[in-house]
């Protein structure tokens, strides 16, 4: 049923940017639409660079927000990104 995954990636979106809004120390019923590229590496538990990478080489697909030299990324967007990249197993049979 599509409608069912559909409405659990959803479930899953919200409970990981509530997460991510916690993990920053945004209270996650108020929690800011967009962070800065430190904050998202942070979240991430990558390096600012690292985003600096992903960016320019589009190795991974998470939107960002540019202007000029500012940099920042939804908190919804970096939540799916987490959550596609979400597994319960490693395709391994024991």
């Amino acid at each position: 049923m599509p409608t069912t995954h559909a409405s659990d990636f959803a479930e899953l979106k919200a409970e990981i940017a509530a997460q991510i809004a916690a993990q920053l120390g945004f209270d996650p019923k108020s929690s800011p639409t967009q962070v800065s590229d430190i904050q998202a590496a942070d979240v991430l538990g990558a390096k600012k660079t690292t985003l600096a990478v992903w960016r320019s080489t589009g190795r991974y697909n998470l939107p960002f927000v540019k202007v000029g030299r500012l940099v920042r990324y939804r908190v919804s967007d970096l939540a799916a990104f987490l959550a596609r990249r979400t597994a319960n197993h490693t395709g391994e049979v024991c």
